[in-house]
């Protein structure tokens, strides 16, 4: 499971030119389901995103977390960063989750995070969605559980 997490002053996802779900500030969380993922790393992962601290304090300039400034965060299910581009020039998906695995692994990681944060937002599992969003530092990180 891969969750590409981005401090932003806003975001928001769109599918069909409707907006669905505006946060800011925050999170914008793109999330990864692979084979083999499970609920204990979905907990762990959203356990992390929520106490990850990329957020400034008077003192210094990472070093509180979304819990702890009140921000929202917005998680699009993002099916490519299970990606594996390492042949070739065409990406193979083998190694992402099928959606009937991956959508309760989805789900679980947004009530986590919802057990911790007030404001979480979420796209539409499996729709083409765009993602508009004003990143914030740039701040921009990588989280893999395994």
């Amino acid at each position: 499971m891969r969750a590409l997490l981005q401090r932003v002053s806003s975001a928001s996802v769109s599918v069909e030119d409707v907006e669905i779900a505006a946060v800011g500030p925050g999170l914008l969380v793109l999330l990864g389901v692979e084979r083999g993922d499970s609920v204990e790393m979905a907990t762990r992962l959203a356990n992390k995103t929520a106490s990850l601290r990329v957020f400034p304090s008077e003192k210094k300039p990472m070093d509180r977390s979304v819990v702890d400034t009140g921000g929202s965060v917005l998680v699009v299910s993002q099916f490519t960063l299970a990606a594996d581009v390492r042949k070739g020039n065409r990406p193979s998906f083998s190694d992402a989750a099928p959606p009937d695995e991956a959508e309760p692994l989805v789900n679980h990681y947004v009530n986590t995070l919802r057990q911790q944060i007030t404001a979480v937002a979420t796209g539409r599992f499996g729709a083409n969605m765009q993602v508009a969003l004003v990143n914030d530092g740039p701040v921009t990180l990588l989280l893999h559980q395994a």
